[in-house]
């Protein structure tokens, strides 16, 4: 399949773009609803480091789900709002991938498809988790939260991090790039502090939908810090 999906962060440093960024979660979706060759896109806004629930103000993202490259090639090129963005953050990464696998539902569906055209040489994998928590269990869910994600940080696998998300407390979603599958696995099956939190989600059945899903980041635009991580695609 030649479906793409691309996570675009800004990082906004003055008052007056931050508040320009908050505004644009309202007045952005219009323009975005009208892209050319676009099959889906949440705007979303992020929670402060270690998955703390409270808003990072500074920061934003835009995901994007596209008939193919050359359309997501137009809009960054091309589009009135791109341009905005660009222009009133201070930094600003697009990170484009193919989709390995998803499972669940993301607002009743799965909107991802697997690609056929992945590279087995490049060993980068790119994680993103979805969930709408049940209202009752909120509390629970998040004061659970910064407990799971301890063995997270100083994984010398993993290359960046986020908690992003559509509405907040309530629908949350996490990015995470790591170096290979192999670190990947590593996190998931032999660390402690995740494996009580997938076991904690079976007993109490906190999520009323979630979604999983792997995708090969094979191209990088922008930067969020100096040598944008590393990467080497």
């Amino acid at each position: 399949m030649s479906q793409i999906t691309t996570l675009s962060i800004f990082k906004f440093s003055t008052l007056r773009t931050k508040l320009w960024a908050f505004g644009m979660m309202q007045f952005a979706h219009k323009p975005l609803s009208k892209i050319s060759g676009q099959e889906l896109y949440k705007l979303m806004g992020s929670g402060k480091a270690s998955f703390n629930p409270l808003p990072d103000w500074s920061t934003y993202a835009i995901l994007q789900i596209w008939e193919n490259e050359t359309a997501a090639d137009l809009f960054f090129k091309n589009n009135p709002l791109a341009l905005q963005y660009r222009q009133q953050s201070s930094r600003h990464w697009t990170l484009y991938m193919r989709n390995i696998s998803a499972k669940g539902k993301w607002s009743g569906e799965n909107p991802f498809e697997s690609s056929d055209s992945l590279d087995d040489t490049n060993l980068y994998i790119a994680v993103i988790t979805r969930a709408t928590i049940r209202k009752r269990l909120l509390y629970k869910f998040w004061s659970y939260v910064p407990e799971s994600q301890r063995s997270l940080e100083g994984n010398e696998g993993l290359v960046y991090t986020k908690g992003i998300g559509e509405v907040p407390f309530a629908q949350m979603a996490t990015f995470s790039l790591w170096k290979n599958k192999a670190s990947l696995m590593r996190y998931a099956y032999e660390s402690e502090g995740h494996k009580k939190a997938i076991s904690k989600t079976r007993q109490l059945n906190w999520y009323r939908e979630e979604l999983f899903s792997r995708f090969q980041p094979y191209r990088s635009e922008g930067a969020l810090e100096e040598g944008n991580f590393g990467l080497d695609f």
